[in-house]
């Protein structure tokens, strides 16, 4: 298995076209349950020059390159850095861990004020992402009764209600775990799955579906009455601070 922090990504960064601001793993191994076989997800922000957001070409927002590293797929998925943080302002959690995550392979000074203005997008309307998002997963296991859809399930729905209640951003399923509180009907084979998930990308969910199916019930539940009590604002508060910051890197850049 790749260990994802000691990637280095300097060739691959120094092909880009315009200058990358960060690079971060997301995915499994962001969430705490990468396989042997995963592959691995790379999510960051690229600085178009302001000539391409002018003229009549469209800019090329999004870019997207993959390759082969020791047979271990591989993939680097990069937004201007205007489209990422208008994402960021549509209560994208996606968005959120890519930038938050912990897995570092990329930095610049950007990438870490883009990080210090990040609460500032935060909502109560984040728990929608977060829902639907373990709503999506739930089906796909429904379908496929593997692992790794039932993993993003609870993941989802535990990021969802750590956010909530003003936790912040974690994306770690083992670290969720092991926060949460008695109340909190958590699964206590979860950690029993998490391991099986290490051996194979697509191993089957040894458990029954009605269990399952009624833990997923009650976390869906306790997000919803963390989101009806949550402190959080109905709208981001950072918008013209990131209008601001948008601006100068742009034309520094």
């Amino acid at each position: 298995m790749i260990d994802a922090l000691d990637l280095d990504l300097t060739p691959v960064i120094d092909e880009q076209p315009d200058p990358v601001l960060f690079a971060t793993v997301s995915g499994a191994h962001l969430y705490g349950f990468p396989s042997r076989d995963s592959d691995v997800d790379l999510r960051g922000t690229h600085l178009l020059p302001a000539a391409d957001l002018v003229g009549l070409r469209e800019p090329e927002e999004t870019r997207s390159r993959m390759w082969d590293r020791d047979g271990v797929e591989m993939d680097l998925v990069t937004h201007d850095l205007r489209k990422f943080v208008r994402l960021m302002l549509r209560r994208n959690g996606y968005v959120l861990e890519q930038l938050l995550s912990p897995l570092v392979v990329h930095t610049t000074d950007a990438h870490r004020e883009l990080v210090a203005l990040a609460p500032g997008v935060l909502t109560r309307h984040h728990a929608h992402h977060y829902r639907g998002f373990a709503t999506t997963q739930w089906r796909l296991f429904e379908k496929s009764g593997e692992l790794k859809p039932l993993l993003y399930t609870f993941r989802a729905l535990l990021t969802g209600i750590r956010l909530m209640r003003g936790g912040g951003v974690q994306a770690h399923l083992p670290t969720l775990l092991g926060e949460a509180g008695p109340g909190d009907a958590v699964p206590a084979y979860l950690p029993e799955l998490i391991a099986a998930k290490a051996e194979r990308e697509h191993a089957p969910a040894d458990v029954g579906l009605e269990r399952v199916r009624d833990d997923v019930r009650r976390l869906h539940g306790v997000l919803d009455g963390a989101q009806a009590a949550s402190a959080l604002p109905d709208a981001p508060t950072a918008h013209d601070a990131l209008h601001a910051f948008l601006v100068r890197i742009r034309l520094e850049g």
